[in-house]
């Protein structure tokens, strides 16, 4: 616990130039976290199924060669009235080889693939943008997180030492007379309460702490804090249907089903093709060594067309194809899910941002509100018109204010991330501009 609040206090303490900001942090993430790392590699195999599916279009080269031990016993036949037949026992080798090349001239199937690739290659890209855009909300979560944890574990602790401080004044109070024990066994419950939140909220910053360090594989330097009375900005455009209409269309999700289903569509013509014909141009260049025969070596070029036509492949064909056909609708399903989760997440993000920068005014004022009424019930207290519990109760107010305050503003910022996530927009420009609101 001493090394948590060593953290905590170095964190509200340190300088500027002590403290990792946003920008800092989510460049570490970028360097070390597994899950982009992995989705980054995933990205580069995709970026293969081009190459691959062109590779179907262009010629096909190949090498063969071979030898043969032939050990025989020939019997030489003769005319009637001639002499006696001769045998012989030829041993040798037989050896050759050969090159051959095939081009494609009409494998529709093949350029089927080949088209697939190319989206295959532009889903790989999407999916990598997905990626990206997780990375920054998971980095943008992780430190607003740590930070609210601080805020938390700061505001009980204010707490702690207020609700000590009134515990002895209870307990002078007591000793000469003007508050009964009652005043006393309150003060004594709710400094032992705040005692028991302050455990809580040191074991909720390390684990905050843990999973920014997972995310960005080193354990994280002091925080830079949200400067004091920033202002946060309404989303531009301030009209909820233009963001739902960007995301339906420009969400990276939506973009991914959209290439999956064009997949999916090329993918039932590429399963049809297997019923056409396909055209080739063949060329094979060949020497043989063939010892004890009459040639004993020859060699042979040659050069033609081969046509090869499908009549009955055991139903494989039309099976295939009507699997894709269900595939494609499927696809179509996707896709249509796709943008309704966009739009659903749009307004989410929305009234996420214009119900929480309410949310922020009104905590601002009751947070006003709550230290006057701290100051009055203390004022009170002092006078004798107030008894203990109403300054406790005041001091539990205003920590949970502070809590609720702090919260509200690092969950509208993270709602302007998922906004811009939905429409699909987010990017690092959108991480520098939250970590200009932060202490320099």
């Amino acid at each position: 616990m001493k090394r948590v609040l060593a953290v905590l206090m170095a964190s509200l303490f340190a300088g500027g130039a002590a403290a990792a900001d946003l920008m800092q942090v989510y460049q570490d993430a970028i360097a070390n976290d597994a899950k982009f790392s992995a989705a980054r590699a995933q990205f580069e195999a995709g970026q293969e199924k081009v190459v691959q599916g062109r590779a179907g279009l262009l010629p096909q080269i190949g090498v063969s060669a071979n030898t043969t031990y032939t050990d025989a016993d020939v019997r030489t036949r003769v005319p009637p009235g001639s002499s006696s037949p001769s045998y012989n026992s030829p041993s040798y080798n037989s050896n050759g080889y050969g090159v051959q090349l095939t081009q494609p001239l009409f494998r529709w199937q093949n350029w089927v693939q080949f088209k697939q690739g190319e989206l295959q290659t532009a889903l790989a890209e999407t999916q990598f943008g997905i990626a990206r855009q997780d990375l920054v909300l998971r980095v943008a979560e992780a430190y607003f997180n740590v930070l609210n944890a601080q805020d938390a574990l700061a505001a009980v602790t204010q707490l702690r030492t207020a609700a000590g401080e009134q515990l002895e004044l209870a307990k002078t109070s007591f000793e000469v007379g003007t508050v009964t024990i009652t005043d006393v066994h309150e003060a004594q419950s709710r400094f032992d309460l705040a005692s028991a939140q302050e455990i809580a909220a040191q074991n909720q910053l390390e684990v905050a702490r843990q999973t920014l360090a997972q995310i960005i594989g080193k354990q994280p330097e002091p925080l830079a804090g949200l400067r004091e009375g920033v202002a946060l900005q309404r989303p531009q455009p301030e009209n909820i249907a233009d963001w739902v209409a960007a995301a339906e269309s420009g969400s990276f999700g939506v973009q991914a089903q959209q290439l999956a289903r064009e997949i999916a569509a090329r993918e039932v013509e590429r399963a049809r093709a297997g019923h056409l014909p396909t055209v080739d141009i063949v060329a094979s260049h060949g020497v043989n060594n063939r010892p004890q025969l009459s040639t004993e070596r020859s060699e042979a070029t040659t050069i033609g067309l081969q046509l090869n036509v499908p009549l009955y492949t055991g139903g494989r064909v039309s099976s295939v194809s009507r699997e894709a056909a269900a595939l494609r609708v499927k696809a179509d399903a996707d896709l249509e899910d796709a943008r309704r989760s966009a739009a659903l997440a749009a307004r989410q993000s929305w009234l996420g941002v214009t119900s929480g920068m309410a949310q922020v005014r009104a905590l601002e004022a009751a947070r006003v509100s709550s230290s006057s009424a701290l100051d009055a019930n203390k004022l009170g207290y002092e006078v004798g018109v107030r008894i203990n519990i109403d300054v406790l109760n005041a001091q539990t107010q205003l920590a949970d204010t502070l809590q609720k305050l702090a919260r509200a503003r690092y969950d509208t910022l993270l709602a302007q991330l998922r906004l811009k996530a939905a429409a699909g927009t987010l990017g690092e420009d959108d991480v520098r501009a939250i970590n200009a609101l932060l202490v320099p």
